[in-house]
């Protein structure tokens, strides 16, 4: 299984992507992203949640391969699935922190720019390399992580940002080793555990109640081109040429 979670003894819950070699999801892997952090936050037990990976990186979002072998069917669930992880990541009724390691690419983007608290290894990079997919979204999520004519910027050229820019710009909380990554990102959300959890669950509430972005509808607009794309065969050209050295 791509996605594992568990409950530790401090009522945090460990959400673990393994799917080697990079991460990449396939539409069965989102939705079970999707269905543990929703499981999780249900679970009476959890304070708090960590969402981290194994391997390579944090994740490097949807598995190309598996779009160009389905062709339509595969883009719908891709896109399905990643709204569902996302939103499962923003309305989980605990604290999320989101412990990043290696790339941060794509949909990556959508769930750190969802999660409360973001700890990042000093070797992590985020960056949303759609456009040379022949695709669109996320956009939403990292303007979350970085000054707005930054996330254009880096949507245009396809450029990442390192961990100590977003600390930089205050989305990235702590910047650490790679060998204490998970130990930084536990720390914190024991520290949250800690709390009353009828008092956090409402501060997460209500944070949400109030916030600027509304995920969930302006990552679905930013879909609807993605199909448009599609339709008019522009995005198959891109993804047949990726990875083609250039001319």
């Amino acid at each position: 299984m791509p996605v594992t979670w568990n409950v530790d003894a401090d009522g945090v819950a460990q959400v673990v992507v393994d799917h080697p070699p990079v991460n990449a999801l396939p539409v069965a892997g989102w939705y079970a992203l999707a269905d543990a952090l929703a499981a999780a936050g249900a679970d009476e037990r959890v304070r708090a949640v960590v969402l981290r990976a194994e391997g390579r990186g944090f994740n490097a979002g949807v598995d190309i391969k598996e779009i160009q072998a389905a062709g339509a069917e595969a883009l719908i669930g891709a896109n399905r699935g990643c709204f569902a992880a996302f939103a499962a990541v923003y309305e989980c009724p605990v604290p999320v922190v989101a412990a990043v390691h290696g790339h941060c690419l794509g949909g990556g983007i959508g769930l750190a720019g969802n999660a409360d608290i973001i700890i990042a290894s000093d070797d992590a990079t985020f960056g949303l390399p759609e456009v040379d997919r022949g695709a669109l979204g996320a956009a939403t999520h990292l303007s979350r992580l970085v000054p707005l004519h930054k996330a254009r910027a880096m949507m245009y050229t396809s450029a990442t940002a390192t961990a100590a820019e977003l600390h930089a710009f205050g989305s990235v909380l702590e910047v650490v080793p790679a060998d204490r990554l998970r130990a930084a990102a536990d720390a914190v959300a024991a520290r949250i555990a800690a709390k009353d959890t009828r008092v956090i669950r409402a501060a997460k509430e209500s944070l949400n109640g109030i916030d600027l972005w509304d995920v969930k509808r302006s990552y679905r607009y930013e879909q609807g081109f993605t199909f448009e794309l599609n339709l008019s065969g522009a995005a198959d050209e891109v993804r047949r040429s990726f990875g083609r050295p250039a001319e």
